[in-house]
């Protein structure tokens, strides 16, 4: 059974999910859910998430509705040598560790801006934008450790926080001579020919799209 992933190319979280597919060869039906449109308020759809988000995975009869989760359920179940999900106990760990930081600071620091903008107009205060660059340093500080954030390898944390992280950039300027791990990081991301494919096209759909209602 081919499994489905509904997702929307602007947001940062279906976009990890897109990348983690593309990695791990998972035949993945994609099906576009346009949320411009209320798509994602459909009564079919709120039936596979009742909080009217994408990403949603579907496998059969395993309906997941967290981006987060869905990279952990697929990374477990085709990443069968665990190069971007550890098999060894404490490295997993730390694999989480950071999965679980990139939910509750780089994606959530990226919604604290978006979500109020998108949905109620609402500009961002000087403290939103103040909370980015704090994550900045927490991100410069696991890069000043190991190579990628859970350790000398890619794993699905970076695809995590960096589907999340490089939408960041467009809201404060990512310095390279401050942050300079974390610069040669993103770039090294950002190269990957996963990401070229699946990240770049909405990610510059998201910018404009974010950009245009800050200027408003």
């Amino acid at each position: 059974m081919v499994v489905k992933l509904y997702k929307n190319d602007v947001s940062p979280v279906a976009r990890a999910c897109m990348m983690a597919c593309d990695l791990l060869n998972v035949q993945a039906e994609m099906i576009d859910v346009d949320v411009f449109k209320g798509e994602h308020l459909a009564p079919e759809f709120v039936k596979k998430n009742p909080l009217h988000a994408v990403p949603v995975l579907e496998d059969g009869d395993l309906v997941l509705h967290d981006s987060h989760a869905i990279l952990m359920y697929l990374a477990e179940k085709y990443d069968k040598n665990g190069s971007l999900y550890p098999k060894d106990m404490k490295q997993r760990a730390l694999v989480n560790q950071k999965l679980f930081f990139s939910i509750s600071f780089v994606y959530m620091r990226l919604r604290d801006i978006t979500g109020p903008l998108i949905f109620e107009g609402e500009k961002p205060s000087e403290k939103r934008f103040k909370a980015i660059d704090e994550t900045y340093g927490f991100l410069e500080e696991f890069l000043s450790r190991t190579k990628y954030l859970a350790g000398d390898s890619m794993t699905i944390a970076d695809i995590s926080a960096f589907a999340s992280g490089v939408a960041l950039g467009f809201l404060v300027e990512l310095d390279g001579q401050k942050y300079p791990k974390l610069h040669a990081w993103m770039t090294t991301m950002k190269q990957m020919p996963v990401s070229q494919k699946f990240n770049a096209p909405g990610h510059s759909a998201y910018e404009k799209f974010i950009k245009k209602l800050l200027a408003a």
